[in-house]
């Protein structure tokens, strides 16, 4: 199939980093106007509007060289070509870079590509003028109750005094419990934005509760404590903010290592047993599955295997959630084809089912909420 756009380049001129006139009108607060959402921009439209560069690469095309990226905001993502010979205008495009785009949309191997006819990459200035709740995705509850509600879970199901102080030493020191709080859980796929980490712990903590009611010969309070620190290295894989891209230490070792490296001087504190100490790093470490999927180590326990299981549905079902929120209205059922997954996923037909409608209220405080996750992960980004 032939690539949407590969002879076009731009009808404005060539949008190179070059200054040039302001790329976007500024409201009464002076910030920038965002124009296009990615949510919003399908095939055979145009888009105007900015973006965050989550993804650079140049590679070459038959007519020249090109580059590939991802361009990102509150609403999603997608992928964008600059052809040659535009292309040719960039040395260089940085990650986590906040650009002024505008191009047509095709479809490239059923999916949504743009085709970029004018890149400019905002200066420093610039970009601080530019309202970062529209650039970064965020969890859609409550960073605060979900928190609140862990911590609490924790309380109550740490009975044993070893686990317990081992758990509260941790997340007593403030500068882990903040960053827990607001670090994304992945680079894509899954839970890839603003407390997706905290989201999808206190979801897989859920779920093992329920998997240790069905099945009392497990240990129960190991189980949870894999839960609960399985992705704490995630912390120190991702630099979370505008780029979340992974850190030097996160490329080299991965979350796994980080996190039994980093709960090794709260473990040494807590008075655990070592067999027990023993188990929780085994869970931590053999979480993935199957070592070509990251494990360290295959699963050889009971426990682990339920983590791993508990890990992987919490998973694909963020991974459903996402991308059916991707797709049109009705007769839109089927994703394109998932190369994480091996196979396209088509929404089926639900039950029809007596719904409560949502009230104004409630929907104005999930907006509020996600609003301030966002603030909040921007405020501490500048303080680091």
């Amino acid at each position: 199939m032939a690539r949407a756009g590969e002879k076009s380049h731009s009808k404005h001129g060539r949008g190179g980093p070059e200054p040039g006139p302001p790329v976007a009108r500024r409201n009464v607060d002076n910030i920038w106007e965002k124009g296009s959402y990615v949510k919003d921009i399908g095939p055979a439209s145009e888009a105007r509007g900015l973006f965050v560069v989550s993804q650079a690469a140049q590679g070459q095309s038959r007519n020249g060289p090109y580059w590939r990226l991802t361009l990102a905001d509150a609403s999603g993502s997608l992928e964008a070509k600059i052809w040659h010979p535009l292309s040719a205008e960039f040395s260089d495009i940085p990650v986590g870079s906040v650009v002024w785009a505008e191009g047509r949309a095709g479809l490239y191997r059923d999916q949504v590509q743009l085709t970029v006819e004018q890149l400019r990459p905002l200066s420093e200035e610039e970009g601080a003028a530019v309202d970062q709740a529209a650039l970064l995705p965020a969890s859609p509850f409550s960073l605060d109750e979900m928190l609140d509600e862990l911590l609490a879970l924790c309380k109550e199901e740490f009975s044993h005094a070893p686990w317990r102080k081992l758990v509260l030493g941790v997340f007593n020191n403030q500068e882990l419990r903040a960053s827990f709080r607001v670090c994304p859980a992945a680079k894509g796929v899954h839970h890839a934005y603003v407390g997706g980490l905290l989201e999808h712990t206190l979801s897989v903590f859920r779920l093992c509760r329920r998997i240790a009611d069905q099945y009392p010969e497990l240990d129960r309070q190991a189980l949870l404590a894999g839960a609960l620190f399985h992705d704490f290295g995630k912390i120190r894989e991702f630099s979370g903010g505008l780029a979340n891209d992974y850190t030097d230490e996160g490329r080299l070792l991965g979350h796994l290592m980080l996190g039994v490296e980093m709960l090794a001087p709260y473990l040494a504190k807590s008075g655990l047993d070592e067999g027990l100490q023993r188990h929780l790093k085994h869970l931590i470490l053999s979480h993935h599955g199957e070592l070509q999927f990251g494990a360290v180590r295959q699963p050889h326990t009971a426990e682990a295997l339920a983590l791993h299981y508990a890990d992987n549905l919490d998973a694909k079902m963020a991974q459903c959630r996402g991308l059916f929120d991707q797709l049109g209205g009705e007769g839109q059922d089927w994703t394109p084809w998932q190369a994480t997954l091996g196979r396209p996923l088509y929404r089926a037909p639900r039950t029809p089912e007596a719904s409560k409608p949502e009230t104004a209220a409630s929907a104005s405080s999930a907006a509020k909420g996600r609003k301030k996750a966002v603030r909040e992960e921007c405020l501490s980004l500048l303080k680091v």
